[in-house]
């Protein structure tokens, strides 16, 4: 291709050109007269609320009909412009307005809106359960700070007070969640709870309080959906462990041993007997025929049923586990208990003579018990069966159940 060409395609746009056009500074290209007297608006919740309805459903709401026009200025904004002055003054006197239950941000028109230009509205707030020892102008402005930016209270001490609550007008910032309560602590320690309620305004998300979506749509209910689907799995894939691990038919310890003996503790997650022990029960029924094997399958189920109640004997020869070590130190790994007295006294036994000897008596002492063999109960050609009540013997120089 021609190298001239080439540099001429690729100079090429689909744009006239790149000047923006500049509006003429005329009177004829301003519409601030006719704005003067509107109303500029935007929707909250776009997923529940459509602009149209808003344009169509307003006038009929506020009974002006034909003294108000409005007009869709994006997907998401709107304009009312009024007739009459006293009009917009009185759709704005009523507070909250709402369109399909989900409230909408309104404000009077402005030439220049500023940086927070429709992130606020103006909702009246229900105090509840304020104390009755400060029902006062100075406790009802520090309570009422936290709904929102206080812009007037309704609140006379000389007159009845007819409602169990305090009105108050605050200016509310849309991008935060609703508040429902404040705790507060009263001089003399007593901790109240501070109710708000919100006058005018409908539906809100459920999980984060806020005005802006539906709870399917709010970004902690997802992420507390997700984890309850993830924790759901788990648990599905945890309770088909449970059916796996049930003894089948063809299992030799099938009527032996029971299904609520094996599987997985759902306590601990952990398996209820070994599959080493559970194995060693098969070898043990198998190397039997006739009245020794019927013999054998009842040994085993006594000594199940021995152990039941004995949680040490089913976490040291049902599950193979270390057994558990006791201490009469109750301050064990606590550090340092500032018992300098008691501290004192343990170092000079320590560095007495006998103090070493005593200690290392004790832990001879332990370890022997801890080594203290158990009897098991299942008797073999080796080692008769014991009435002692065990589980474990030997047969073989093997352990079995």
């Amino acid at each position: 291709m021609d190298p001239s060409l080439d540099k001429a395609l690729l100079g090429m746009t689909l744009e006239e050109g790149e000047e923006p056009f500049v509006i003429p500074d005329l009177p004829e290209y301003y519409s601030i007269e006719r704005n003067a007297v509107s109303l500029v608006g935007r929707l909250l919740n776009p997923q529940c609320q459509n602009i149209s309805e808003v344009i169509l459903e307003m006038p009929r709401k506020w009974r002006l009909y034909d003294r108000v026009r409005g007009v869709a200025l994006s997907r998401d904004r709107f304009q009312f412009i009024f007739k009459h002055e006293h009009d917009l003054l009185d759709v704005l006197n009523k507070g909250v307005h709402t369109s399909n239950q989900w409230t909408l941000a309104m404000e009077r028109w402005v030439e220049i809106p500023p940086p927070d230009y429709l992130q606020f509205i103006e909702v009246w707030v229900q105090m509840r359960n304020i104390p009755v020892n400060h029902y006062t102008k100075a406790a009802l402005t520090s309570l009422r700070d936290f709904a929102g930016q206080v812009i007037e209270v309704e609140f006379d001490p000389d007159k009845p007070q007819l409602k169990d609550y305090i009105r108050v007008k605050v200016k509310f910032n849309l991008s935060k969640p609703l508040r429902r309560f404040k705790t507060v602590t009263v001089p003399g320690g007593e901790v109240v709870k501070i109710l708000y309620d919100y006058e005018r305004l409908q539906k809100r998300c459920y999980s984060c309080q806020r005005l802006t979506h539906e709870q399917s749509q709010c970004p902690f209910f997802q992420a507390a959906y997700a984890h309850a689907e993830v924790k759901g799995k788990a648990i599905e894939n945890f309770q088909s462990q449970l059916a796996e691990r049930v003894i089948k038919e063809d299992d030799p310890l099938f009527g032996v041993v029971l299904d609520s003996q094996v599987g997985i503790n759902p306590l601990n997650g952990r398996p209820k007997i070994a599959d080493e022990v559970l194995e060693g029960m098969r070898h043990y029924l198998l190397e039997a025929e006739g009245a020794e094997k019927l013999a054998r399958k009842e040994r085993i189920k006594w000594s199940l049923k021995e152990i039941e109640h004995d949680p040490i004997a089913q976490k040291t020869m049902l599950r193979l586990e270390p057994p558990p070590t006791f201490t009469a130190d109750l301050n064990k790994g606590k550090g340092f208990v500032f018992d300098f007295q008691k501290q004192n006294e343990n170092l000079r036994s320590m560095n007495s003579p006998g103090g070493s000897k005593l200690m290392a008596s004790a832990f001879r002492v332990g370890n022997a018990l801890s080594m203290e063999p158990r009897l098991l109960g299942l008797a073999s050609e080796d080692v008769a069966f014991s009435e002692s009540g065990g589980v474990l013997c030997q047969e073989g120089g093997r352990a079995l159940l």
